[in-house]
């Protein structure tokens, strides 16, 4: 999921944003201002290692938080961590089938996916894929079918899920990131290339039946998905979100960010979108109409925490980020290379209304 463009840097203050809609301005009336954000608790995990996506279990009040070699499942109630899924190879994503009582998560370095008891927590199985990299991952219960997007290999592998075996493997026109699946029959999934492409993959039809670009949005990494308006949010470099009419493929508007976003997210009831930014500040902004958005606030976070999830029922939006060290050198195998994590300060930030 990590953008090879991303660059750490501090942001000193919130800063104003406005929303580039055509001739549109942001709007500015009192009610158009609420609600309000802040950081309402902090949760110091610590460990070692990387960390990637962010996945919330609304019915069993859990967070589970990708490490690298595991996964930490974090009790939203307290924040305590209930359990650590070992054996993990370059996990990246946790996908969620309650109605078959199991977890999946992509390992990134085995090119395979673990199998967990959603309820006890343990490991079922680690089965092995025939893709390259899987990174984002997405359970759609209308087939119990797991969707599993892959870097390297830049390909989409379907899978049954009450199985894990292959339906289909689709090839994708890049490397695929964030998938959003739309319950009839579509899933949608950012393409990281420049300019920006979302790709419709058709689940009667094993295909690709729609590739759209996306103007002003590069690299996009970060998807959300508001199934009422059919519209989709793609976060993307040069602090831009891409706002996309899933029906047409239309470009309806787009939102000034944070830097180094990583993640989407949309909550619903309150019609608000969020993008997390790496450069320590989560996006907040109010959908006014299906095509019309205002920014509310950048809320300082912490630095690296580009990776989210959203309690559709509180509203709380939970990122997270190490303390962190300036990155090392450029080198021929690491041209990018990203800051070193501080031993045993992983923090789980909490941002909720006033």
């Amino acid at each position: 999921m990590f953008s090879p463009h991303a660059r750490y840097s501090v942001t000193a203050c919130a800063v104003a944003a406005f929303l580039f809609s055509g001739n549109a301005s942001a709007a500015t009336s009192p009610a158009a201002r609420a609600p309000e954000y802040q950081v309402v608790d902090q949760w110091k995990i610590g460990g070692l290692g990387s960390w990637d996506f962010l996945t919330f279990d609304g019915a069993r009040h859990r967070l589970f938080v990708t490490r690298g070699d595991h996964v930490d499942v974090v009790d939203t109630s307290n924040g305590n961590r209930l359990a650590r899924l070992e054996g993990t190879k370059g996990v990246h994503g946790v996908a969620l089938a309650p109605d078959l009582r199991r977890g999946f998560a992509s390992d990134g370095k085995g090119n395979a996916i673990t199998e967990f008891d959603l309820d006890s927590l343990a490991v079922v199985r680690e089965v092995a894929i025939p893709a390259v990299n899987p990174d984002a991952i997405l359970y759609s219960p209308r087939n119990k079918w797991l969707y599993v997007f892959n870097g390297k290999s830049q390909d989409a592998l379907i899978l049954d899920a009450t199985t894990l075996a292959v339906v289909a493997k689709i090839p994708m026109p890049g490397k695929p990131e964030v998938a959003q699946d739309d319950g009839h029959g579509h899933v949608f999934v950012n393409i990281e290339s420049e300019p920006g492409q979302i790709v419709r993959i058709n689940a009667a039809t094993l295909s690709i039946d729609a590739t759209w670009t996306l103007p002003g949005c590069n690299s996009p990494t970060g998807l959300a998905l508001d199934t009422k308006h059919s519209r989709l949010f793609s976060t993307c470099d040069d602090k831009v979100m891409a706002v996309t009419d899933a029906q047409s493929g239309r470009q309806v508007a787009r939102i000034v960010i944070g830097n180094e976003p990583d993640s989407a997210g949309f909550d619903s009831e309150r019609g608000i979108v969020f993008s997390s930014n790496g450069d320590g500040t989560l996006t907040i902004a109010k959908q006014d109409s299906a095509d019309s958005y205002h920014v509310l606030q950048q809320l300082p976070t912490r630095r690296g925490a580009r990776t989210m999830a959203v309690d559709p029922a509180s509203g709380r939006v939970f990122v997270a980020s190490p303390d962190l060290d300036p990155a090392p050198a450029p080198t021929p195998d690491q041209p990018h290379p990203r800051p070193v994590p501080r031993p045993d300060t992983f923090t789980v930030v909490v941002v909720g209304s006033k």
